[in-house]
């Protein structure tokens, strides 16, 4: 295998906010960055105002962060391409891209989810529709509260990589005083934490939504630990990848902080609101973790693991069962040994 090659520029395709802080990161890093905006007055306000207020109102960003709405201009002689698009968006807006991609590129995705028609992971999807081999593909996964980050308050992360060089390379070009990346080569297990987290996140938020404490949201993340691993010991992954920053570390943000978009949509469907308007309330903003739940229950049944959070989720989320009800029915589940 050729030695991987200093990362020294990278594009950030995708300017929501956590697009956006990550390519903050990078230019903090010293890394020359170049940031995808789909609409140019996204674009222009970064460029001219330092800002883009529709995401991350009041944070500064720095001069070495420079944006395009021109997607062949991001990538244009980049090491690295991160994309920052919601999970259920990868594969049509990455089909739009491919012909433009640099050709030894590593391809970077910070998204977190399964692909619903697929049931494919992020790595999977890019590896297919761009034709690269598994070892050019990145997962960045982590506490990565984007909002704190901008902040640069301080947090860990881990970059992701079959290539463990390739990996350490793009680490040293997104670690800075307030953001520290760590390495693992254990795809399977950093992506299916990264989207199981959001499953148990809104069963955490329907919890708060109904009025329970602390004792009822410890006890949905701990079991929802227990059921993303099980499903990824049957994939394959490495059961202590579970326990670290992009398991565990990331299941605690997500599930306890109000910051989540996914807590913070369950907590709207537990006070009552239905899916549709918890979507109104969230002006744009995704909650992974309403989708990926169909697809993380039907990967489940495929792989034949019990997770009952993420089936009571979907059904919430998908089937009109209420969320007082499921809550019973969590409780009510046949004892057994921990």
């Amino acid at each position: 295998m050729a030695p991987v090659e200093p990362v020294r520029r990278v594009a950030v395709l995708g300017a929501g906010s956590w697009g956006t802080t990550f390519a903050k990161v990078l230019a903090d890093a010293g890394t020359e960055v170049r940031l995808w905006a789909r609409r140019r007055e996204v674009a222009d306000e970064i460029n001219a105002e330092r800002r883009n207020g529709g995401y991350l109102p009041g944070v500064e960003l720095p001069e070495g962060l420079r944006a395009t709405d021109d997607a062949a201009e991001a990538v244009h002689g980049a090491d690295a391409v991160v994309l920052a698009v919601p999970s259920q968006t990868l594969r049509e807006n990455l089909a739009g891209w491919q012909p433009v991609l640099p050709p030894e590129a590593t391809l970077v995705s910070l998204a977190k989810g399964v692909e619903l028609s697929t049931l494919h992971r992020m790595s999977q999807v890019i590896g297919e529709v761009a034709d690269v081999p598994m070892d050019r593909v990145a997962v960045v996964s982590g506490p990565n509260l984007a909002v704190e980050i901008a902040a640069e308050q301080p947090t860990a992360t881990v970059v992701a990589c079959p290539d463990h060089d390739r990996a350490v390379a793009f680490q040293r070009a997104c670690s800075t005083s307030y953001f520290r990346p760590y390495t693992n080569v254990d795809l399977i297990g950093i992506e299916l934490s990264g989207a199981c987290k959001n499953v148990i996140a809104l069963a955490c938020g329907m919890a708060v939504g109904l009025g329970f404490g602390d004792n009822t949201a410890s006890s949905l993340i701990t079991r929802g630990l227990a059921e993303t691993t099980r499903l990824g010991v049957a994939l394959g992954a490495e059961p202590m990848t579970f326990a670290g920053l992009a398991g565990l570390g990331d299941l605690v943000a997500t599930c306890m902080s109000p910051l989540s978009r996914n807590r913070t949509f369950g907590e709207r469907l537990g006070r009552g609101e239905t899916v549709a308007e918890a979507q109104r309330a969230a002006h744009g903003q995704v909650a992974e973790g309403v989708k990926s739940c169909s697809s993380i229950r039907q990967l489940a049944a495929r792989y034949g693991v019990e997770m009952p959070i993420a089936d009571v989720v979907h059904r919430v989320c998908h089937e009109g069962l209420a969320p007082a009800p499921a809550a019973v029915e969590l409780l009510g589940r046949e004892r057994k040994p921990e």
